[in-house]
């Protein structure tokens, strides 16, 4: 078994922390129109106004609403995984901890063509807003993995609805959605309860997975890796997290081993639909 070092973790950093992080998107552009002078001989007035800006300018102005939630018909209330008979998965990333190693774990993705799903805690998105554009910005889906990231299923209905409804309410102020997809905290699959909740907030499935990567208890980059590609097959949805450096060092042997085997790397929702 490898294990990352106390010097790969502090490289890791310093390679995450080089990755500049997206911004918004730019798009302050401002129509501009020249007010029609007064005739000859007329008495002069007040300026006319300018004609007002192209509907396609007014909508650059500021950043694109992120994808809201869909519906997937004939999907199950809590989708593990897509359809088999396509060689596609997608490699879902619960959003917490170092930001750095986030940005380079979404930079190495980049990369290799793959496209990532992020479910975001909504007190990490407190912490670091400006990760939330980033993420949308390189074509990645971004959810709602809970606010405190608490055990949901050992709540009561209203602490459970404020932790959905928390996050979503940051989502929302971030990237004017409340995410694409919604992942329970501390659990693979969300009590009934939890699901009903999920749907009143907005979201109509609940996101599991069929493969854990089990980098969450840092056994190793080559450990993370073989966890991945045991399990892994069409239609997998696979568990991983931000924060790990073990996760970050495994993830180009993971995207090439993928690839070796004719599978792509898809967003959930490319994945499902």
């Amino acid at each position: 078994m490898v294990r990352v070092t106390s010097t790969d973790r502090r490289a890791a950093l310093r390679a995450g922390a080089g990755l500049v992080a997206g911004g918004a998107f730019a798009g302050a552009c401002s129509a501009s129109g020249s007010a029609s002078g007064p005739s000859s001989g007329a008495s002069p007035g007040p300026p006319s106004p300018p004609p007002p800006a192209p509907a396609s300018a007014a909508a650059s102005a500021g950043p694109r609403p992120a994808p809201a939630p869909r519906a997937f018909p004939g999907q199950p209330a809590q989708i593990s995984h897509g359809p088999r008979d396509r060689p596609r998965v997608a490699l879902t990333f619960h959003g917490q901890g170092e930001p750095a190693l986030a940005e380079a774990l979404l930079g190495e993705a980049e990369r290799h063509g793959a496209r990532v799903t992020v479910l975001a805690v909504g007190t990490w998105l407190d912490a670091h807003p400006a990760l939330a554009r980033r993420i949308l910005d390189g074509g990645h889906d971004l959810g709602n993995h809970t606010h405190r990231h608490l055990d949901i299923n050992a709540m009561s209905e209203t602490e459970a609805r404020g932790e959905i409804e928390e996050c979503a309410l940051r989502l929302k102020r971030l990237t004017g959605s409340v995410g694409t997809w919604f992942r329970p905290s501390r659990t693979a699959l969300a009590s009934p309860l939890v699901a009903r909740l999920a749907r009143a907030a907005g979201y109509p499935h609940v996101l599991s997975y069929d493969v854990d990567s089990l980098d969450f208890t840092s056994p190793g980059a080559a450990a993370v890796t073989a966890n991945v590609m045991r399990e892994v097959r069409d239609g997998s949805v696979v568990s991983l997290h931000f924060g790990y450096a073990d996760t970050l060092a495994a993830l180009p042997a993971v995207l090439d081993e993928l690839a070796r085997r004719g599978l792509r790397a898809v967003t959930t929702t490319e994945l499902i639909g």
